[in-house]
């Protein structure tokens, strides 16, 4: 089976059909009031879960009153609807069958690293020839779970400390052959170097798996996205990757309930309950970044200008504390391996107001140049445009993608092999600077819509 993965759109979408309905509560405060569940209850609602450390609590309810008699609560902010959204777009796959040197001509005993041009892009080889491969560092991959059992990822996840936040799905996928977006992700981030398949941008680092999406539909509630971070910051996550997002428009949305045919159920998500959703996951963000854990996040596939897009907000690209990542590509890699490797991503979102820096994310443009050329690279024969998609890990093997989710793991990947050579333990606003003082400054001089700080560069980082 041949096809092409573009991990595109990450719209909203209904929230979950079934009744009671969910909602996010959130304190004025970090402190929530101390007998909330009496309080809750007594305005016709169940308190499940909660979060005191930031704030923040869920309740649930089939009242139409709870959110205002809830809101009356002293010491509540806010109560809005607890949404599920579509963080990611399922995609299609693509089946594939000391000194260190670069794709396509390695030499390397891991049979598919000759595939991965990204690492070419951000001098990985060169940073593991300096003697950096990101041990010690602990990279939490918030997806939609991880097969541990893939022979690349198996050393280096952390089974124990890996958890799901996602109702009836275990943080281990299930087994078979299949795109999976959070194994492709942690692949990339930390595949071992074992002689086996691909390598990761910090082969040593170890990887821990929160689920806080659905395997099956790439969706899940702003809850269970709020948990995991401060999860991961609560288990000494020294990277958070979210390869993930959500666009919205800020004045809100009529939110059809899952049942588009009928309308009798739909509600308004106004432009305070946009804002309060947005303020609940910068909350989380904001606890793991003064716990000491870099928050990286993807850009967002939507070719957003983010500088004249006002009405638009992008989560968690937008969020305070955020490493936001755009995504770049080669076009014809397979045809002429010294192509750049560093053009804008057709379908990035940018604006010097979101990107703060760039990485190698795939691309399809060579499709339209020929889309019926074939190419043979490291023994492998495709379609010409595949080779410029980014290889990586799935369950039973091995897939192409494209999207800024691929290109936001080559930054986490790099920041594990920075904080590495830190000892193991470092700010992220230190972490920051040096991803951002040790790209490669691409387009205009200084920031760029396109590549922020530049294309981060991995030799560069480590010396």
């Amino acid at each position: 089976m041949i096809g092409t993965t573009v991990a595109l759109s990450l719209a909203a979408i209904s929230s979950a059909t079934a009744a009671p309905r969910s909602y996010i509560i959130s304190a004025t405060g970090n402190a929530l009031p101390s007998q909330l569940a009496s309080q809750i209850a007594a305005a016709g609602g169940t308190l499940q879960r909660v979060m005191p450390n930031i704030g923040l609590a869920v309740a649930s309810s089939n009242s139409p009153g709870f959110p205002a008699a809830a809101s009356k609560i002293s010491g509540i902010r806010s109560v809005v609807p607890n949404i599920r959204v579509q963080w990611l777009d399922p995609g299609e796959q693509v089946e594939l069958a000391a000194d260190f040197g670069n794709p396509p001509n390695s030499g390397d005993n891991d049979t598919r690293f000759d595939l991965q041009w990204g690492h070419d892009a951000v001098d990985a080889p060169e940073a593991w020839t300096a003697g950096y491969f990101g041990a010690g560092v602990r990279v939490a991959v918030l997806d939609s779970g991880v097969d541990a059992t893939h022979p690349d990822l198996a050393p280096n996840v952390n089974t124990t400390l890996s958890k799901s936040f996602v109702p009836g799905e275990n943080w281990q996928v299930q087994p078979g052959f299949y795109f999976n977006h959070g194994t492709h992700v942690a692949g990339t981030i930390a595949a071992a170097d074992n002689g086996i398949g691909i390598i990761g941008i910090a082969p040593q680092a170890e990887i821990v798996a929160v689920k806080v999406l659905s395997e099956y539909t790439g969706s899940g509630e702003f809850y269970w996205i709020v948990e995991g971070i401060v999860y991961a910051a609560d288990i000494g996550a020294d990277v958070i990757n979210m390869s993930l997002g959500a666009t919205f428009p800020r004045h809100g949305w009529m939110d059809d309930n899952g049942t588009p045919a009928d309308p009798t159920d739909d509600f308004k998500v106004g432009a305070n309950e946009v804002s309060e959703l947005v303020t609940a996951v910068g909350r989380a963000v904001t606890y793991a970044y003064q716990h000491g854990t870099t928050v990286i996040a993807s850009a967002g596939n939507d070719g957003i200008d983010k500088d004249h897009s006002a009405d638009i907000v992008s989560v968690p690209g937008d969020v305070q504390n955020v490493i936001t990542v755009a995504a770049t590509a080669p076009v014809g890699w397979g045809v002429d391996k010294t192509v750049s490797l560093d053009n804008p991503a057709s379908y990035t979102n940018f604006g010097t107001s979101e990107i703060d820096v760039s990485a190698p994310g795939g691309d399809f443009m060579y499709y339209f140049v020929n889309p019926t050329q074939q190419c043979t690279v490291a023994g492998l024969t495709r379609s010409c445009y595949v080779f410029d998609y980014v290889l990586s890990d799935i369950p039973g093997g091995y897939s192409w993608a494209a999207g800024t989710s691929m290109a936001a793991p080559h930054v986490s990947g790099v920041a594990a092999l920075i904080i590495g050579k830190n000892g193991g333990s470092m700010p992220p606003a230190q972490v920051e600077a040096a991803l951002k003082k040790s790209a490669d400054d691409l387009g205009k001089p200084g920031k760029d819509p396109f590549y922020g700080a530049g294309r981060v560069n991995a030799a560069n980082a480590v010396n």
